[in-house]
């Protein structure tokens, strides 16, 4: 070489070489692509501006890969599949973990966003091949809405892709993990499906309702509904899989389904408003406008995205334009105009979304199937504008009448009596109707104006004669009074007169005609409900809004003159709970009643009794001021109570407590009196009741616990920290266990542990016992669902939960066990609702449908307490109880020889029910065998095992799985 070549152009010949090799690596490293870190934790990765794409680049690509983990940047070369000239997109994802990533790269056909108003994006398969610089090659999966490739990232690793692509557009691009997909999948699936229901239900609907009444209208409204549900099979995927279309390419339907919503709109605008009533150029306007849309049609065969466009375009127009007529015809009175204009209001405000959506301005993965639900809003709003319209009355005869007899029709019609007074002969004619309605003799009222003051109410006399002197005085003017009749009893009724003077050729009233209606009634329902309002139904008692109303007006007139000062004592029955479960509620509102008149009975006229609420009685005192005097009156009240209440045969004693609020100066009011009398009701209460107490500042605290412990109560619910507990049931044959009962256990962490006694009554009063019954049956049924799949016993385990009486009354207590055993999934039966004889016979009708309810979903029903209460056995037969459980007052032993013979009568009660019997407290051996001997199926109680945890009842379990082993 140096023979044939100088050495100084040798140099220079190096130096050019290696200056190009250097600048034609700084030129392959600046076109390198950025790779992208994929994490772990991110569900969905967005990749769509993070594309390099390459249009018409010919059959082949040379690319710069993204610099690998050791910061060499290399260059492949890809060849088109088809041999065409391609389309390419080239991206880089890094896996900056050491773990193997698998991820899903997903491309949809169609996005509504961005997709353009102008030749519009409708849709197509954008990935044609996946080429991968190294690693896993990426594998299709099949999807019918989009270009799905499962990727694999080894630990480290870093990976350019080179998509070639079917289209010139990719609008969207994401990597996602793979099981949120899924479930994003079945979401939106899910929503799909309900849309497409109700949309075609609606179709199918209006559909008949043109058969049964053949209005133009319903067609029209059913070609909208139809059209709508074509559009939404398209745009959710639906028709793809009907009619197995190749994938992405339904761009001809989804331009068709476009074309005929603009085109159904424009009929059902035509059709509805009856346009050609109006003027015909609405007509022809209508009609071209419609001829073009279905030419449309054909355009949408050649090209569908031009198609697609001016349909696009069209219904927008037809939206501003139908708005604009619909606001000129209802200017003008037409009821129809008027009705669809807050339906045409909402379906501008989705066209102007849509617009938003198709432009890009409004973009997220909700709104496209967003506006499919809100476009089936729309047509279901005019689907009842127009039932209101097709339905709404008729004609009540055939041909023409007069106006005479079209207001003697009228008048026959309404019902109302004939009032004629004549002016000048001084006579009022009401036919004998009124007369027959007050028992008088017929021409009674016929006569002089003055003969109405005789029958007419002392206070309404007055102004009847001043309203029939006003009107001829001014001869102008109506009468509309009402005023009360006295019958022929000496009751009296109301009655509405309306009326009008006629005046004659002089100027002067010659007659006033009208109508008389009877409205007693009406009066009586008013008054009552007036009543009602501030008085309690059951004693006629002022409720608390009237208590408080008098309370405030006592202390009112105490600071205007100083007058006696009022004391409020608040009086609550000891125990009436128990008294009202053991007799029945009928029967405890009998006492409730005897109490409330003993107590009007000794209290002053100007002292104010009310029913607060339940058991508990309020009273303004002012006729003792006092404190020695009100303690003894609050004495004698007690005393009042302590009597005994004879009830059939029976005689019931009852105790009260009562709190008492003394004023304390002009700071103080209604508010502040009544807590400071509960609040000393409360302290009378927690030192055993039949007691009065009288507030002291020092007590003031001691309410607050209440209120403390309810709160902290509802955070325990919340947090799950509320303990539950499990006592066995024992099946007596074989000592086997049967399940348990789920039972309530607080461990305050201040306070150590609360008894159920005190906490369970404040969950009652509070409101909260809906919230913890829930709590209990959800963490019941959730241990029976483990347990059931754990331990195969030869008989599946069951659990009990007591229900309280405000769960069975709760309107969606069903739901709530439906929901439950959905999502536990127990073996039938085995979850085992309780409910005490008292609790279901409080409303027996509606409990029965209630029960019969649960048992349909699954629910088993036991009969708690059975043999305490007093119900009906006819009621009894009723219930679909499957288990009763026999109180454990029948079980513990006694010096009577009669015990025996009533567990034994139970049991076979039970059994020839059909139900299986469960007895409660025993104690003992000799307690479980005298059961058995019975024919007593189960049994609870200490001897077989106190309420233990989860944990403890699972180790039960265990050994009782042992026992069933050795024996077996």
């Amino acid at each position: 070489m140096s023979r044939l070549i100088p050495q100084s152009l040798e140099r220079a010949i190096v130096r050019f070489v290696a200056g190009a090799f250097l600048l034609l690596a700084a030129l392959t490293s600046a076109q390198a692509v950025e790779p992208i870190p994929v994490p772990l934790d991110v569900e969905a990765l967005e990749l769509t501006k993070a594309i390099e794409m390459h249009i018409e680049a010919g059959t082949r690509l040379q690319v710069s890969t993204a610099p690998g983990a050791d910061g060499i940047v290399r260059r492949i070369e890809v060849s088109s599949r088809s041999g065409q000239n391609s389309n390419w997109a080239v991206f880089a994802l890094a896996n900056t973990s050491d773990e193997q990533i698998d991820r899903l790269l997903v491309a949809p056909f169609f996005q509504l966003v961005g997709s353009r108003l102008f030749w519009p994006d409708l849709g197509s398969s954008r990935i044609a091949f996946l080429t991968p610089s190294q690693g896993i090659s990426p594998v299709r999966e099949k999807n019918l809405e989009a270009d799905v490739f499962r990727i694999t990232l080894d630990p480290g690793s870093v990976v350019t892709f080179v998509a070639e692509l079917t289209s010139p557009e990719l609008p969207q691009l994401r990597l996602w993990e793979p099981d949120v997909y899924k479930e994003t999948l079945n979401s939106y699936t899910l929503y799909r499906g309900i849309i497409l229901g109700i949309s075609g239900l609606l179709a199918l609907f209006l559909t008949i309702l043109f058969v049964v009444k053949g209005t133009v209208m319903f067609p029209a409204t059913a070609a909208l509904a139809w059209s709508v549900l074509a559009y939404l099979c398209i745009d959710f995927g639906f028709w793809s899989r009907v009619f197995d279309l190749v994938q992405g390419q339904d761009q001809l339907y989804r331009a068709s389904a476009e074309v005929m919503l603009a085109a159904s709109l424009i009929i059902f605008l035509y059709a509805y408003l009856n346009l050609n009533r109006w003027n015909i150029h609405y007509s022809h306007l209508a009609l071209t406008t419609l001829v073009l849309l279905l030419g449309l049609l054909g355009v949408a065969v050649w090209d569908p995205s031009v198609a697609a466009g001016i349909a696009r375009l069209s219904l927008g127009v037809i939206g501003v334009l139908g708005f604009a007529t619909i606001l000129v015809l209802a200017f003008k009175g037409y009821d129809r105009a008027i009705m669809l204009i807050p339906t045409w209001f909402l379906l501008i405000t989705w066209l102007v979304g849509a617009a938003m959506t198709v432009t890009g301005y409004l973009a997220n993965d909700i709104v496209q199937p967003a506006l499919g639900g809100g476009l089936v809003l729309i047509v279901l709003l005019i689907g009842f504008t127009v039932m209101q319209h097709a339905f709404a009355g008729g004609a009540i005869a055939q041909g023409l009448i007069s106006d005479v007899e079209r207001r003697a029709l009228a008048m026959t019609g309404s019902g109302d009596l004939i009032w004629d007074w004549d002016v000048d002969r001084d006579r009022i004619y009401t036919g004998h109707d009124v007369e027959d309605l007050l028992a008088l003799k017929h021409g009674t009222l016929d006569g002089p104006a003055r003969n109405w003051l005789e029958v007419l109410h002392p206070q309404d006399r007055d102004r009847f004669r001043a309203t029939l002197d006003a009107v001829i005085d001014q001869r102008r003017g109506k009468i509309a009074q009402n005023f009360r009749l006295r019958a022929e009893d000496g009751h009296f009724r109301w009655f509405r007169l309306r009326a009008r003077p006629i005046v004659g050729s002089d100027g002067e009233v010659i007659r006033c005609v009208g109508t008389l209606l009877d409205i007693t009634e009406e009066r009586t329902a008013e008054e009552r409900l007036l009543h009602d309002a501030v008085h309690d139904n059951l004693t006629g008692l002022p409720n608390r809004e009237l208590f408080m109303d008098r309370l405030r007006a006592a202390i009112s007139r105490t600071k205007a003159d100083n007058s006696g000062k009022p004391t409020v004592l608040v009086i609550n029955l000891d125990r009436f709970k128990q008294v009202n479960d053991s007799i029945g509620i009928s029967a405890g509102d009998s006492i409730l009643l005897t109490v409330a008149r003993r107590l009007s009975r000794l209290i002053g006229p100007q002292d104010a009794l009310s029913r607060l609420n339940g058991d508990q009685f309020g009273l303004v005192l002012l006729s003792e001021s006092e404190p020695d005097r009100i303690v003894a009156l609050a004495d004698s009240l007690r005393k009042g109570v302590r009597a005994p209440i004879t009830f059939g045969d029976r005689e019931i004693f009852l105790t009260c407590s009562v709190g008492i609020s003394l004023f304390e100066g002009e700071s103080q009011s209604q508010e502040d009196m009544v807590t400071n009398a509960e609040i000393a009701l409360n302290h009378a209460k927690r030192l055993g009741g039949d007691r009065q107490e009288v507030f002291r500042p020092i007590l003031r605290p001691l309410g607050k616990n209440v209120v403390e412990l309810e709160s902290e109560l509802r955070d325990a619910i919340k947090s799950n920290s509320l303990g539950v507990y499990f006592q066995p049931i024992i099946r007596l044959e074989d000592q086997s266990i049967a399940g348990f009962e789920v039972l309530a256990r607080w461990t305050h962490p201040k306070r150590g542990r609360i008894s159920p006694a005190e906490f369970i009554p404040v969950a009652e009063q509070s409101g909260l016992i809906n919230e913890l019954g829930t709590y209990m049956l959800e963490k019941g049924a959730q241990q029976l669902a483990r347990w059931q799949s754990d331990f195969p016993f030869p008989h599946p385990l069951f659990v009990s939960i007591n229900l309280s009486s405000r769960q069975l009354l709760k309107h969606d207590l069903i739901n709530e066990v439906k929901a439950v055993l959905s999502r536990t999934a127990v073996t039938p039966g085995t979850l085992k609702l309780e409910l005490t004889e008292s609790m279901v016979m409080a409303n027996p009708e509606y409990s029965a449908r209630v029960l019969e309810r649960l048992k349909d979903l699954g629910a088993g029903l036991s009969l708690d307490d059975f043999g305490t209460g007093h119900s009906s056995l006819a009621y009894l037969q009723r219930f679909p109880f499957d288990t009763i459980k026999i109180d454990q007052s029948f079980v513990k032993p006694d010096s009577r020889a009669i015990r025996p013979v009533l567990l034994r009568s139970i049991v076979a009660m039970g059994h020839d029910l059909g139900m299986s019997v469960v007895a409660e407290g025993a104690e003992s051996e000799g307690d479980a065998l005298e059961l058995l001997q019975l024919g007593c199926e189960y049994a609870q109680g200490y001897h077989f095992g106190q309420a233990m945890d989860s944990d403890e009842a699972t180790k039960y379990l265990r050994a009782g799985i042992k026992n069933l082993e050795a024996t077996g």
